[in-house]
C-alpha cells in the first residue's frame, strides 16, 4: 500500500526537511501580523517581496568587482546575488534544509550594499563614524525593515523574523555584522549559514572567472594555488582535448563544484557529530556547523588571499576605489551643507531621523551610474 501524498505544505516539510532545518512554524512570525497565503509559504512570500522591491532591481548597476555594464559579460551585484541564491538552494536541497528560506536570505543579503562595492562601504562607514556607523548587512536589514515601503499601513516589507535574522547575522571572511537587535551570541540557522558559505563560493569562483576574462590574471599565475591546481586537474580529466579557454572556464566551474561538494560532505558530518536535533540546538551551538573541511578551508583562504592582493587591491582596482570614494565623500558633504539638494521624500524625514543617516540612506541606495550622474550635476553647479 502506497503512502498518500501530504495534504499541506507543512506536512510535506515534515516528510522532507531534516530535524535541524527551519520549518514554517518556526518562522518567528512578522512584525505586522498577516493572514497566511493559500498556496505560498511564508518564505515564498518573503522571497517574492524581495525580488519585487526597488532595492533588488538597483543591484543590476552596483559594482561587484568590475564596473557594472562596462563589459557585457562581467558580474554585477545582481548577478552575484542570483548566483548565491542558486548555489545556496543546491546546497540546501542536498542537506535537506529549507530551500525557500535560503533563497529569500540569499536574495536579500546584499540589498544594503552602496555604490562602488566595498570601497563605497568603507567610505560611508568613515563618514558615519560619529553617527552610528555604516555596515552593509545592517543596511540590508534597514532596507527591508524601513526604506522599502510598498504597504500603506506600515514601512518595510514585513518579512518573517527568521529571514531578517539570517540577513542581520550574515558573516563571511570580509563581513562581520554590527548586530543591533539580534543576539550575536547565537549562531544563525543552518539556512543562514548556508547563505554565508554560498556567498564565499559564488564570489570566489566568479571573481576568478571575471579576472581571467579581463586579463587581470592568467592561468599560469594561479598554477601554484592548491584550489586552482585541483580545479585544472578536474577540467583536464573531463575535457582533455578542449581548447585552453574552455579548460579555463571549466576550471572556474570546478572551483565552485569542489567547494560545494566539500561543504555538503563536511556539514553533514558536523551535524551528525554535534548531535544537534533541532533549530534550538543549531542556534546555541558553540560554532557554526556549515563549513569546509580544514584542507579545503586552507585552500580557499589561499585563493582568497591571492585575489585580495592581485585583484581587489591591484592598481586598477585601487584607482576605481579612490574615484568612487571621492564621489561619495563630496556628495555626502554637499548634502550635509545644503539639505535642500536632497529629494523631497528624504528631506521630509528630517523631523525624526538625523540628517547624516538620511544622507547615508540616500547614497547607499544609489547605483554606481546614478551616483556618477549626481556627482556630475553637483560638479556643474560648482
Amino acid at each position: 500500500m502506497t503512502t498518500p501524498p501530504p495534504a499541506t505544505y507543512a506536512e510535506y516539510q515534515q516528510l522532507w526537511l531534516c530535524q535541524c532545518a527551519v520549518h514554517e512554524n518556526q518562522s518567528g512570525g512578522r512584525t505586522h501580523p498577516e493572514d497566511e497565503h493559500p498556496y505560498r509559504s511564508c518564505f515564498h512570500r518573503d522571497r517574492d517581496r524581495i525580488i519585487h522591491c526597488s532595492a533588488f532591481r538597483r543591484l543590476d548597476f552596483k559594482t561587484q568587482v568590475f564596473v557594472p555594464h562596462q563589459h557585457d559579460h562581467f558580474r554585477t551585484r545582481l548577478t552575484h546575488t542570483l548566483e548565491v541564491a542558486q548555489i545556496g538552494r543546491t546546497i540546501a536541497r542536498a542537506l535537506r534544509l529549507n530551500e525557500d528560506l535560503v533563497e529569500a536570505a540569499a536574495l536579500a543579503h546584499d540589498l544594503g550594499h552602496p555604490p562602488f562595492g566595498h570601497g563605497g562601504e568603507g567610505q560611508l562607514d568613515e563618514l558615519m563614524k560619529l553617527h552610528g556607523r555604516f555596515e552593509h548587512n545592517r543596511q540590508s536589514l534597514r532596507v527591508v525593515d524601513y526604506l522599502e515601503h510598498p504597504y500603506p499601513a506600515f514601512r518595510g516589507l514585513n518579512l518573517t523574523f527568521r529571514v531578517r535574522q539570517c540577513i542581520a547575522l550574515h558573516r563571511s571572511r570580509f563581513d562581520d555584522p554590527l548586530g543591533d537587535e539580534f543576539d550575536r551570541s547565537l549562531q544563525p540557522p543552518l539556512e543562514g549559514q548556508v547563505v554565508d558559505r554560498a556567498d564565499e563560493i559564488a564570489y570566489t569562483s566568479a571573481d576568478l572567472d571575471d579576472s581571467l576574462a579581463a586579463g587581470w590574471l592568467t592561468p599560469d599565475q594561479l598554477a601554484g594555488l592548491d584550489l586552482w591546481r585541483r580545479a585544472m586537474e578536474t577540467a583536464e580529466r573531463l575535457a582533455p582535448d578542449a581548447r585552453a579557454i574552455h579548460k579555463q572556464l571549466r576550471a572556474c566551474k570546478a572551483v565552485l563544484s569542489l567547494l560545494a561538494d566539500d561543504l555538503i560532505a563536511t556539514t553533514g558530518e558536523n551535524v551528525r557529530k554535534s548531535g544537534a536535533s533541532s533549530l534550538e540546538d543549531v542556534l546555541h551551538a558553540p560554532a557554526g556547523l556549515v563549513c569546509f573541511s580544514e584542507q579545503m578551508a586552507a585552500a580557499l583562504r589561499e585563493m582568497q588571499d591571492y585575489l585580495l592582493h592581485n585583484v581587489y587591491l591591484c592598481p586598477a582596482a585601487r584607482k576605481k576605489d579612490r574615484q568612487g570614494r571621492a564621489m561619495i565623500r563630496k556628495l555626502f558633504n554637499a548634502y550635509k551643507s545644503d539639505p535642500d539638494l536632497l529629494p523631497a521624500r528624504y528631506r521630509s524625514r528630517t523631523t525624526d531621523t538625523p540628517l547624516e543617516r538620511i544622507i547615508c540612506d540616500y547614497i547607499a541606495g544609489m547605483t554606481d551610474r546614478y551616483c556618477r550622474q549626481e556627482f556630475a550635476k553637483m560638479t556643474r553647479r560648482g
